[in-house]
């Protein structure tokens, strides 16, 4: 599938693409003979995965370092496990800074629609 279907499939911009393969965040892509890039389900299913870490907060430097180990094989497991435990931690603490602000919003919500005009 050529780069528009890569990115409506993975949910991100063609020109987000484009970025994380010039960073070096995705394995070589097919071209055809035109030079057009060509994308297999794999090539998707690794942009699915940078598209979720992205949403996760993950900064451009991690995942980039992630990425690029990935690629390297199966010898580096250890230190992606360490990355991704890492910033699972980061999201658990975001995870709770978010339930409080729910839990104000949800307070005031209650506190307005209880309110009685005179």
């Amino acid at each position: 599938m050529f780069i528009k279907e890569a990115a409506t499939k993975s949910g991100l911009s063609i020109d987000t693409i484009r970025y994380y393969e010039k960073e070096g965040m995705l394995p070589v892509i097919d071209r055809n003979s035109s030079g057009i890039r060509i994308f297999t389900p794999a090539n998707i299913e690794w942009l699915n995965i940078l598209y979720w870490l992205r949403k996760t907060g993950m900064s451009m430097k991690v995942m980039k370092r992630y990425a690029i180990i990935v690629h390297e094989g199966d010898h580096t497991i250890p230190e992606r496990m360490s990355i991704l435990l890492e910033h699972q931690k980061l999201v658990e603490e975001r995870r709770k800074e978010l339930d409080a602000c729910s839990d104000l919003l949800a307070h005031k919500v209650h506190c307005y629609k209880s309110y009685k005009k005179d």
